[in-house]
């Protein structure tokens, strides 16, 4: 197949653009052809919350990348259907993660499918974005009436996405394994590296920080009398999206300044290896979820999780095999974190993790793709 990606990718960081970057190296290692199309501007500098959308890494091996999409320029989008209309693929797979890009993400693919020979697939981070505006629906059916196929990764998206667009295939296909942030690093060699006392145990928060995380929820549960004086710490590690202070003033009011280690900024690839290898636990604190991109590489890192029972992650993380799945509230997160430390459960959950991570292999979700192309398909006969 001749597939055209159209959404984050290289240069650009966060779990969206990985994502993309990795499934076209596992289409093209499949034998089909699949280039990248990503963005000239993604977010407008006043609307992005982080301090660059830019990776310095390097770029994906083989994988040919194109910036050509403006997100807010209607001329681009035009040009762009255009070009990619006339290139002919045989399917444009399209990411969405954000009503915003609705229109320019839509108007290509209505462009792009005139040529009575190209199909739509969109993958689905989110239907229902995590934090709400204005204008959200109308912008998520201007996408959602433009594609002729999905795939979904967790059933809260599935329903989401049924209630406005219940006539195309849809597939659920989970969030493959975060495989391409390099090899394993033992405990030994991941605290010393990161200047931490190999006498302690870690808890780990990783990932942007906002809102909807639960960050404060974690940092009360840290503060039970439970967890004090055990030798354990919590470290934060990922760039706030959102107002530090009040986690500041948080860790200032439990008294846990020496035990709640702050790494505020985005970490690099080359880094994460070393951040999953000195946790002792990954802990997901969420108030509201789809489906996450945490638990994948902390699944790839063999790390045991605590995650909270919202959106998709209970499907993701089996309780009691491979970690906790607890109400979103800090009692029941400190409970757990107890009952982890106290009753010694890490190896019983790494061995859970380590048979749960083969569910999850990337040709897993292009085979999805390939199916809910062959319906679409169907479908013309």
């Amino acid at each position: 197949m001749k597939i055209i990606s159209l959404g984050p990718a290289h240069p650009y960081r966060g779990g969206p653009a990985t994502f993309n970057d990795r499934l076209a190296q596992q289409f093209i290692s499949e034998g089909h052809v699949n280039d990248i199309v990503t963005f000239s501007l993604q977010y407008p500098r006043l609307l992005f919350p982080g301090k660059t959308q830019y990776t310095d890494g390097p770029a994906p091996e083989g994988v040919n990348i194109t910036r050509r999409l403006n997100s807010v320029n209607p001329f681009n989008w035009i040009k762009t259907g255009l070009k990619i209309k006339w290139q002919k693929p045989d399917l444009l797979l399209l990411r969405f993660w954000l009503p915003f890009l609705g229109p320019s993400l839509g108007t290509v693919a209505r462009i792009v499918k005139s040529n009575k020979h190209t199909k739509v697939i969109c993958i689905f981070d989110n239907v229902v974005p995590h934090e709400k505006r204005a204008g959200d629906k109308i912008l998520t059916r201007y996408l959602t009436f433009s594609i002729d196929g999905a795939i979904v990764m967790s059933q809260t998206v599935m329903y989401d996405l049924k209630i406005f667009r219940n006539n195309i295939p849809v597939k659920l296909s989970p969030h493959p394994l975060f495989d391409n942030y390099g090899k394993k690093v033992s405990r030994e060699d991941a605290l010393k590296s990161l200047g931490l006392d190999s006498g302690n145990s870690y808890l780990l928060f990783f990932g942007f920080i906002r809102a909807y995380k639960g960050l404060d929820l974690l940092i009360e549960a840290f503060s039970d009398k439970r967890l004090r004086n055990r030798k354990l710490k919590l470290i934060i590690a990922g760039e706030f999206y959102e107002d530090d202070a009040p986690y500041r003033e948080l860790t200032k009011k439990y008294n846990l300044e020496k035990d709640i280690i702050f790494h505020d900024h985005f970490i690099k690839d080359s880094d994460i290896p070393l951040f999953f290898g000195a946790a002792d636990l990954v802990v997901q604190p969420y108030k509201t979820a789809t489906q996450s991109g945490v638990t994948q590489i902390a699944f790839n890192f063999e790390k045991p999780m605590l995650v909270t029972d919202v959106g998709g992650l209970r499907e993701i993380v089996p309780d009691g095999k491979c970690g906790y799945v607890v109400k979103p509230e800090s009692k029941y997160i400190a409970d757990a974190i107890v009952d982890y430390f106290d009753n010694k459960r890490e190896a019983h959950f790494t061995e859970g993790v380590k048979r749960e991570k083969e569910k999850f292999a990337w040709d897993k979700m292009t085979g999805s793709i390939i199916e809910v192309y062959k319906l679409t398909l169907s479908l013309m006969r």
